[in-house]
């Protein structure tokens, strides 16, 4: 019942990138801020793709019995998809193009990318990366420059509600009928992060970036207010995970230790 939910959503709120996000209305904003927004569409658009080709790498391993499973992946394919279109799209369009693409962030992904176990790749991906990037999204809605990136954001964290809904209903039903399993989950989100042990977090492009988005500027006062607001940022993070953890059942001080882990 609740993946077809799932999928009858996704389906009544696909959305074009073309035609329902308000591009005439993009402003000339000032080469800083939009300097920073460029470098915050370029990490979206990584994690995007990121987020695509996990649910595309399992598909062809389900069995067509289980085809609501893999209409609801498939669905999400198409959301990363176009996610990845609009992010790169607002890049473009006010001149400057996607920015720096750290090291780091490629070495963070691709752990995502290349964990074997389904259920495993969708408690990293859906219940501890797109839950935290569902905080992310309503962030840069609420300090959107520009009507046109405040649309995008606002679509897309929509549609990343649904793939973090089909993560904790998945979950939620392995660990009712394999509570043990916690403990590997656990133990996968500690060995991630040792193999990420030299990121201590976000790239200092893309949080500097943030600072710029949210202060809306390079002002003394502005950076100040938009340190303030990343701050208050990786603490609301933190806390939707450990929220989230605890829904599935692990222990308060399990999912602190577990929201610590995971890479910002």
């Amino acid at each position: 019942q609740e993946l077809h939910t799932i999928y009858t959503k996704a389906v009544a709120n696909q959305w074009s990138a073309a035609k329902d996000i308000p591009w005439s209305q993009l402003p000339k904003l000032p080469v800083e801020v939009e300097s920073a927004v460029c470098q915050i569409m370029t990490f979206l658009t990584e994690n995007e793709i990121a987020a695509l080709y996990v649910p595309a790498r399992f598909l062809a391993r389900i069995h067509p019995h289980y085809r609501e499973v893999t209409s609801v992946l498939a669905m999400q394919v198409v959301d990363e998809a176009r996610h990845a279109e609009v992010f790169t799209r607002r890049a473009e369009a006010g001149g400057l193009g996607l920015g720096t693409t750290a090291v780091s962030g490629q070495l963070s992904l691709q752990t995502l990318i290349e964990e074997p176990d389904f259920s495993t790749a969708f408690f990293l991906l859906s219940v501890m990366g797109e839950g935290t990037f569902l905080t992310l999204l309503k962030f840069l809605e609420d300090h959107a420059p520009d009507p046109v990136t405040a649309a995008m954001t606002s679509l897309a964290h929509r549609d990343e509600g649904r793939h973090v809904a089909f993560g904790t209903e998945h979950l939620r039903y392995l660990l009712a009928a394999e509570p043990e399993r916690r403990a590997s989950l656990a133990a996968a989100v500690e060995r991630r992060s040792q193999v990420l042990a030299s990121i201590s977090g976000l790239s200092p492009f893309v949080h500097d970036a943030l600072v710029v988005y949210s202060g809306g500027g390079i002002t003394p006062a502005e950076i100040r207010h938009g340190a303030s607001c990343v701050a208050q940022l990786h603490r609301d993070m933190d806390r939707s995970r450990r929220e989230r953890l605890q829904a599935l059942g692990f222990t308060t001080e399990d999912a602190e230790t577990l929201s610590a882990y995971h890479t910002k």
